[in-house]
């Protein structure tokens, strides 16, 4: 049996016939993929390239806007510095934060953007949209960027939050996508948030959730 990498919690096997075998924490809710149906670092770049998202796309910009007021604006808070984590080919979210709300970013992305441009460094608000559930150890990328965060600042992630029941996660579209293999619900973030030192304080119950720091 495997342990739960977050928790260390005791997990139970859930296998989809066409898209591999997941491990699913009884104890914080988190799944993870079995490292023996993860694909090759070429077949995950090659995926990430056929992604075409664009500033130049409306429907692309509305929807990072609606992330930005609904886990972002609607805190209250001030922003001048920001950090988007896992920016992407193109940053979008980046280009928007500073450009429409006036915040001064700065953006990481192994494959487009490698520069460690945040070593040292602490910001007001850290981003990280569409990423999480590609890392393997996320409690490890959540340390880094609970790090990063000064006593006030902010956390906004977005991914898709997994079904709570077995029959609809075998159905769900968001395993399809071959380089998922880390998936969430509310309460397996805030066991992640916890051991980093943060705490939610929102979520949709869907898709976007927001951490400060304890």
């Amino acid at each position: 049996m495997e342990k739960c990498k977050i928790c260390g919690g005791n997990t139970r096997v859930i296998r989809h016939e066409k898209f591999g075998t997941f491990h699913w924490c009884e104890q914080c809710d988190f799944i993870f993929k079995d490292p023996q149906d993860y694909v090759t670092r070429d077949e995950e770049l090659k995926i990430y390239n056929n992604h075409n998202n664009s500033i130049d796309d409306p429907r692309y910009v509305a929807y990072f806007k609606k992330f930005i007021d609904e886990a972002i604006v609607a805190t209250g808070r001030n922003f001048k510095t920001g950090f988007d984590f896992g920016s992407g080919p193109s940053p979008v979210l980046a280009t928007i934060l500073e450009r429409d709300y006036g915040i001064e970013m700065e953006i990481y992305d192994l494959n487009y953007a490698p520069e460690k441009v945040y070593l040292g460094k602490k910001y007001d608000l850290v981003t990280c949209t569409e990423v999480i559930e590609h890392l393997e150890n996320p409690q490890e990328y959540f340390d880094l960027l609970a790090g990063l965060m000064k006593q006030d600042s902010l956390l906004a992630l977005m991914t898709l939050f997994h079904p709570d029941n077995e029959a609809d996660f075998l159905d769900w579209h968001y395993i399809r996508d071959r380089t998922h293999i880390s998936l969430f619900s509310p309460k397996a973030f805030a066991f992640l948030g916890a051991k980093s030192g943060l705490e939610v304080v929102y979520h949709n119950d869907y898709r976007y959730i927001t951490f400060k720091k304890k």
